[in-house]
């Protein structure tokens, strides 16, 4: 389920923005981007969701305890700092080259844990993989941000979003496979090699961004600065809101099973039901973000989300179903106007390595939740009274966007970043006077 950032506030709706129009108008280079990206998110998902899908049944041709189970699934996410300097490396040699090297190497690599001869070279394939899907996931959001008008930015975020959803769903519809023998979850591993037509696709096809291509060729990278009260206000928002949402996302399936008695079909469906109407939230996120404003829908609707999700954990029946749907919708519209914000708050030369520094941070905050949970639960603890303390985050970080964020919406990314104009113009005055 992807989820976003948000606060207590009224929408005000300015007489300006009411007159936008419903539909973001998209070129036809636009278009075609955005089904690239959108195909490029397959397999990025796919390779991020497969160890956690099917770490159980290798775990089990192995046999590997749950503590080593956890801590492979550690050192996996921890596998997070090889994403860091391929994401910087994008903001010198361009987006479209390491797109096409992750669209090439996540797969392969990650197919190859289907060969592994025990739980340490899985985990070791598994670890140069992820970050490389992590890394191409960062870089469709570059993309998308660079690329889409300044009126469609946040609702090609929401497709982007449900186009990931079928990354992810690929790799839950073919675990049955692991089902059929002892060693047959090899074969789900396998078909990652499937998404190398995806990668050919996006070689021949997609394009470079226009805003990198024009400061890259006037040789900015030296006089480009990120601004960094932007960049830790975002990094303590993406801490503090996955605090919450790894925490609640990862016991949700523990809580059914232990304190509701639901078996696996049952948590299927619960998951499956529940979730879906997440989907409409990211479309509805999205043209909102667009048309009214990120700032006041994030500040408002990502607590909402966690207080409903919380509610989940401390109720049964159809009061429990209902918080957990109404949750999940809450956390859908809050997304794209949050997952938009990291692209758009930097400037072209420094976008992809911020974007790659609040991802690390939202790992973090995600694994103090992981672990802070598990040592209350452990503890005896109920699971509702867990969520409750977790579901401060998601506040703190609602509180953080209104009083910090500032509105996005409807303005042009130099608009955003008014020293990208300026360095672009002082290099095309030298060029002139060279000239």
């Amino acid at each position: 389920m992807m989820r976003g950032d948000s606060l207590f506030m009224t929408f005000q709706y300015a007489p300006a923005v009411s007159r936008k129009p419903r539909t973001p108008p998209l070129t036809a280079r636009q278009r075609t981007i955005l089904w690239l990206l959108a195909l490029a998110c397959v397999p990025a998902t796919y390779a991020n969701t497969l160890f956690t899908q099917t770490v159980a049944y290798a775990a089990q041709d192995f046999a590997i305890s749950e503590q080593g189970q956890g801590i492979g699934a550690a050192i996996i996410r921890w596998g997070v700092v090889i994403s860091l300097p391929l994401a910087a490396l994008a903001d010198r040699i361009g987006r479209r080259r390491l797109i096409i090297f992750c669209a090439f190497g996540a797969p392969i690599i990650t197919a190859l844990g289907g060969l592994a001869p025990n739980f340490s070279i899985l985990v070791a394939t598994q670890t140069i993989g992820r970050p490389l899907a992590l890394v191409l996931t960062i870089l469709i959001g570059i993309v998308a941000t660079e690329e889409m008008s300044r009126d469609a930015r946040a609702w090609a975020t929401s497709v982007l979003a449900i186009a990931a959803g079928f990354g992810a769903g690929f790799a839950f519809a073919a675990l049955p496979i692991a089902d059929l023998g002892e060693d047959s979850w090899r074969y789900i591993y396998a078909i990652s090699l499937a998404w190398l037509v995806i990668a050919v696709i996006l070689w021949r096809k997609l394009p470079e961004t226009t805003r990198f291509t024009e400061r890259h060729d006037a040789n900015l990278e030296l006089s480009t600065r990120i601004d960094k009260t932007r960049l830790t206000t975002q990094s303590l928002v993406a801490i503090f809101g996955n605090i919450f949402i790894a925490a609640s996302s990862v016991f949700q399936v523990r809580y059914l099973r232990d304190v509701h008695n639901y078996s696996a079909v049952m948590v299927t469906a619960f998951t499956l039901i529940t979730g879906t109407p997440a989907s409409i939230g990211l479309l509805i996120g999205g043209r909102v973000a667009d048309r009214r404003g990120r700032r006041v829908l994030s500040a408002i609707t990502f607590p909402l989300g966690a207080i409903l999700l919380t509610a989940a954990f401390s109720t049964s029946g159809q009061a429990m179903w209902l918080a957990s749907v109404s949750g999940g919708v809450c956390l859908g519209l809050a997304y794209p106007a949050m997952a938009v914000y990291r692209g758009e708050m930097f400037p072209t030369l420094r976008r992809s390595f911020a974007s790659s520094v609040i991802m690390t941070a939202s790992l973090i905050g995600g694994s103090l939740g992981l672990i802070g949970a598990g040592y209350f639960l452990d503890s005896d603890f109920s699971y509702g009274t867990v969520m409750s303390w977790l579901a401060i985050g998601p506040i703190i970080a609602g509180i953080l966007v209104y009083a910090t964020f500032p509105e996005s919406a409807h303005r042009e990314l130099e608009e955003l970043n008014p020293q990208d104009v300026i360095d672009l113009k002082l290099a095309t005055n030298q060029q002139s006077n060279l000239q």
